[in-house]
């Protein structure tokens, strides 16, 4: 009887203790946490309806960029870690329906050896608002464990407010 208890109540201390490896950084699912938000200042707004200067009078000699503007808000980061890198995944709702071409461009200004700082970026018609679900987008980037090696934070910004995720 004595014996069965005495392994009864190891076992239970010993399973019980499990939990704590759970959240630990041994676990890999934990090498990068949960996200976290951070609100954003508002940048003074540009009138899209005042044409730019050419260069030429008959093309422009600049490199079309990427027209994209900020999403509205970002409601989760997450990084998913897979053989050979990782995925940066990225939801966001928008402030009308109907965007498209979702993009995260990386801000190099912002980024440096241990931060990656991106925004998320779409190009956006005027549209109806809609219910929340139906403003709902998610993108996605590849990166690999070379881009990843030294990075103990990743950035993700929109108009309203920043992600971050730590290791």
């Amino acid at each position: 009887m004595k014996k069965s208890l005495s392994v009864l109540v190891l076992s239970a201390v010993v399973l019980t203790s499990c939990g704590g490896i759970r959240d630990s950084r041994l676990n890999p699912m934990n090498w990068f946490g949960r996200s976290t938000s951070q609100p954003v200042a508002a940048e003074a707004d540009v009138n899209p309806l005042i044409p730019r200067r050419r260069i030429s009078i008959f093309r422009d000699n600049q490199p079309q960029a990427y027209q994209g503007t900020l999403i509205g808000e970002v409601t989760e980061l997450l990084i998913e870690r897979r053989p050979g890198g990782a995925v940066i995944r990225a939801t966001g709702v928008s402030d009308r329906q109907g965007p498209f071409e979702l993009r995260l461009i990386k801000l190099e200004e912002e980024s440096d050896a241990d931060t990656l700082s991106y925004e998320f970026r779409a190009l956006q018609i005027n549209a109806p608002q809609g219910s929340e679900r139906s403003r709902t987008y998610t993108v996605a980037i590849w990166m690999t464990e070379q881009q990843l090696a030294g990075i103990r934070e990743i950035r993700v910004k929109a108009r309203r407010n920043i992600r971050t995720s730590r290791r």
